[in-house]
């Protein structure tokens, strides 16, 4: 249950990755492994992050 709920929190943007896993009881990478269990995305950026982030590729 805790690594379902730890999911769905990170999957909305009310905790990060790092807290998720915390939450869950699992290391990050154990938890980005549950993401794709659960085909959630484990990369969460915003269109305006993910703007900026091109923005600074050379």
């Amino acid at each position: 249950m805790r690594i379902a709920a730890a999911v769905k929190w990170y999957e909305l943007g009310e905790i990060s990755q790092g807290k998720a896993a915390d939450i869950a009881g699992l290391t990050r990478a154990e938890f980005i492994n549950a993401l794709s269990r659960y085909q959630v995305d484990f990369m969460q950026y915003t269109t305006e992050e993910l703007a900026e982030e091109i923005g600074n590729v050379d």
